[in-house]
């Protein structure tokens, strides 16, 4: 099989590489733009040339195009290579071999969610229906009971379309939705799945703190154990558990910057180090004067509680989770955030 007017190729579909740059878009006398592409299957010719969407609507943009190229492109290698019967799955099936081979480099919590939406609430509802048999409909009525009826919350209805989503596309890799389906339920602007309308009242805005309120917080904690996580957050803008794993190694007085690297999670039943979330999480943050020396105050009053505790002075272990597929128990004894007999602070002290 051969694709013609491409000059590169960047991806494969059953088992033949196909080109998706944009050499096959071109614009019109009007402005908008179309494309074209062809290939040939077994000495046969297949010339393709769109200017409209398959509603009848212009493409107004170079990208929009495109777009439409590459996805007209698939459904032609789609049929083309026809020969194979797709394979049906349920969603239960899916989620399953998604669990086994598709997730193993997520971070804890993303797995604990995903298995969350599925063992409490999506299985019971999908999980013996097959992929290939669940209409547009059904899912935005369902999303729709979430949040009108259930009343569930706006953010948290959006999880279970991601979930969605997810199971589709994975069949959809797997070859278990043809192209036309995976397009309807997820590509097409026009009838893919999506969330409920908002409702008017509904409050999704972040909520910003006032000079007043903050004051308030501010003597809040005072004087509390989980001060200086507070402090961190308030002058670092760092997230709880950033804040929890932090140590006295990961402050540089001298450049007065704060190296986040890990974050602490209870997992198991256990207090872990865990790696950030994203590549964008691992971070330098820069601190001023006046928190660099709120800090190195609060380290003074740790050695003198060390030295006046003695041998009682608590040691703190964690499991370090931080490298995929390797754990040990580390001490850990110059955490941040510590009572003063040493006993390590966690998440659970902002809690209750």
């Amino acid at each position: 099989m051969n694709i013609f007017e491409s000059k590169s190729v960047n991806f494969t579909l059953g088992g033949t590489k196909m080109n998706t740059k944009n050499d096959g878009v071109f614009q019109l006398e009007n402005g908008c733009w179309g494309f074209r592409f062809a290939i040939s299957t077994n000495g046969k010719r297949v010339d393709r040339r769109r200017t409209k969407d398959e509603f009848g609507k212009p493409f107004r943009t170079k990208a929009a195009a495109a777009r439409a190229r590459k996805q007209a492109m698939e459904k032609e290698m789609l049929i083309a290579n026809r020969g194979k019967e797709i394979e049906r799955r349920t969603f239960e099936e899916v989620y399953n071999e998604y669990c086994l081979k598709g997730r193993s480099g997520k971070a804890f919590q993303t797995i604990r969610k995903q298995d969350s939406l599925w063992n409490n609430h999506i299985q019971k509802n999908f999980g013996a229906r097959y992929v290939d048999d669940v209409s547009v409909a059904e899912i935005n009525d369902y999303l729709e009971g979430l949040y009108y009826t259930e009343g569930r919350a706006y953010r948290y209805v959006e999880s279970f379309l991601k979930m969605f989503y997810l199971i589709f596309g994975q069949a959809y890799s797997r070859d278990y939705l043809d192209v036309d389906r995976y397009h309807k339920l997820c590509m097409n602007k026009e009838t893919k799945i999506k969330m409920p309308k908002q409702k008017i009242d509904d409050e999704t805005d972040i909520v910003v703190f006032s000079k007043e309120e903050m004051d308030c917080l501010v003597e809040y904690f005072k004087g509390t154990n989980i001060e200086t996580a507070f402090m961190l957050g308030k002058y670092c803008g760092l997230r709880i558990n950033e804040c929890f794993a932090l140590t006295w190694s990961d402050i540089d007085f001298e450049k007065k910057k704060i190296k986040v690297c890990k974050q602490l999670l209870y997992q198991d039943k256990q207090w872990c180090f865990a790696p950030l979330k994203t590549v964008n999480s691992y971070r330098s943050v820069n601190i001023t004067a006046e928190f660099a020396q709120y800090l190195a105050d609060m380290k003074m009053q740790h050695d003198a509680e060390r030295k006046l505790y003695g041998d009682g002075y608590k040691r703190n272990f964690v499991t370090d989770r931080r490298e995929p597929k390797k754990e040990e128990v580390i001490e850990v004894p110059d955490f941040i955030n510590v009572k003063a007999n040493g006993e390590m602070l966690t998440t659970n002290g902002a809690k209750f």
